[in-house]
C-alpha cells in the first residue's frame, strides 16, 4: 500500500514539472529522426580535382563517372600535378587523380593502366574510404566477384544506427532522470519527510525505480514506431526479447543513477558525475566503432560497459533475428549489473530513525 502512494507521488511530481513530460516526448523523436542523418560514417560529396593528360575518349568516360557518383564531387580540372596539389592544400579539393597518357591505349591492349591518386588525410577515415572509392571507379572488374551482404543488404548505414541509438535514449532517460530526481528532493528538502516516515529503504529505492521503467518502455515503444514509420525498420526477432531485455537494462542504468543521487549533495554534482560516466560508457560501447578495433586495453575495459551488453543486444535482435539462446550471455552479465547495482542502491540509502 505505501509503494502505491510513493508511485503516484512520482507521478504526481512528474505532471507537475512542465519541462520534463515534453523533454521525455520530444528527446526522443529528435535521436530517431535527426541523429541517424547525421551520425553516420559514409562519406559523399568528396570534392576531387582530375588531371588528365591522355584527353581520350576513354579518359573523359572515366571522368564522368565520377562525377556522375554521389560520392564525388568534381571541382577543378587542373593542368598540372602542382596546380593539383595546391587545389589541396587551398582546401579546394579533397583528392587528386591524374590520369597519365596513353591511358586508352594501354585499356585497348588489355593492361591496366597506373593512376595516381593524391588524397588529404587529415581526416584518416575521410580519406581511406575516399581512395577505396576511386579504386572501385578505376578497377570496375575487381568488384565483379558474387558480393552477399546479410542482415543490411545495402550496406545502410542507418539501419546499423537506429538500434543502437534506442540504447542511447534510454540511457539518458533511465540513467538522469532517476539521479536527478533524488537529488532535487534532497535539494527541496522533502527527503527529511520520507527519512522520518516508515518507509523502508527497499520500498523507497523501489518507488524510484517503478516510474522511469514505464517510462523507458514507453519511449522504447516511441522508437520502434518511428523506426518503423520512417525507415521502415522491424525487428527481424522476437519483441518479446527486446522487452526482456530493456527491463533488465532499465534497471541496470536506474540503479546506477540511484547510487550516484545517493552520492551526491547537489543536482550539480549528480549531473556531472552521471555525464562523466555516461560519456565513457558511449565512447566505449561500440555506437560509432568497432570494439575489435580499439587496444587490448580498452577492450578489458568494455567487459564492465553495461551498453556495450544492451547495444549488442538490440542489433542482434533487431538485424539479425537472434533469440534468447543467442543473447543468453549479453542477458547474464546485464542481470548481474542490475542485482549488484539495486543492493548498492539500497545500501548507499542513508535513511535516518
Amino acid at each position: 500500500m505505501m509503494l502505491r502512494y510513493l508511485i503516484e507521488k512520482e507521478f504526481k511530481q512528474l505532471k507537475r514539472n512542465s519541462f520534463l513530460p515534453r523533454l521525455i516526448l520530444l528527446f526522443p523523436c529528435m535521436m530517431m529522426l535527426v541523429m541517424p542523418w547525421a551520425a553516420t560514417l559514409e562519406i559523399e560529396n568528396l570534392r576531387i580535382a582530375v588531371i588528365d593528360n591522355d584527353r581520350s575518349p576513354s579518359s573523359e568516360r572515366l571522368v564522368h563517372r565520377i562525377e556522375a557518383s554521389r560520392y564525388f564531387q568534381l571541382t577543378a580540372l587542373p593542368p598540372s600535378y602542382a596546380q593539383g596539389l595546391q587545389a589541396i592544400e587551398k582546401d579546394q579539393a579533397d583528392m587528386l587523380l591524374e590520369i597519365p597518357r596513353g591511358f586508352e591505349k594501354a585499356q585497348a591492349n588489355g593492361q591496366s593502366p597506373a593512376a595516381l591518386i593524391a588524397v588529404n588525410t587529415v581526416n584518416g577515415t575521410k580519406g581511406g574510404l575516399g581512395s577505396a572509392y576511386l579504386q572501385q571507379i578505376l578497377n570496375p572488374s575487381s568488384s565483379q566477384d558474387s558480393v552477399r551482404y546479410r542482415f543490411n543488404p545495402y550496406l545502410n548505414y542507418k539501419v546499423f544506427m537506429v538500434p543502437a541509438l534506442m540504447t542511447m535514449i534510454l540511457v539518458l532517460l533511465c540513467g538522469f532522470l532517476p539521479a536527478l530526481n533524488v537529488v532535487s528532493e534532497k535539494e527541496a528538502g522533502t527527503i527529511e519527510q520520507i527519512n522520518v516516515s516508515p518507509v523502508s529503504r527497499f520500498t523507497f529505492t523501489l518507488a524510484k525505480l517503478l516510474p522511469y521503467w514505464a517510462i523507458g518502455f514507453v519511449v522504447l515503444n516511441l522508437c520502434m514506431l518511428l523506426a518503423w514509420l520512417v525507415y521502415g525498420l522491424t525487428p527481424a526477432g522476437n519483441v518479446l526479447t527486446i522487452y526482456l531485455a530493456t527491463l533488465i537494462f532499465a534497471l541496470v542504468m536506474s540503479g546506477l543513477g540511484l547510487v550516484i543521487s545517493n552520492y551526491s549533495s547537489t543536482m550539480q554534482q549528480a549531473m556531472f558525475v552521471m555525464w562523466f560516466c555516461m560519456l565513457i560508457f558511449i565512447l566505449m560501447s561500440g555506437l560509432f566503432t568497432p570494439i575489435s578495433s580499439m587496444p587490448e586495453w580498452a577492450q578489458g575495459i568494455t567487459y564492465f560497459n553495461p551498453l556495450r551488453y544492451f547495444m549488442e543486444i538490440m542489433r542482434m535482435v533487431y538485424l539479425k533475428g537472434s533469440g534468447i539462446c543467442d543473447i543468453g550471455f549479453q542477458l547474464s552479465v546485464l542481470s548481474s549489473f542490475a542485482l549488484l547495482l539495486y543492493a548498492w542502491a539500497i545500501r548507499s540509502y542513508r535513511k535516518q530513525q
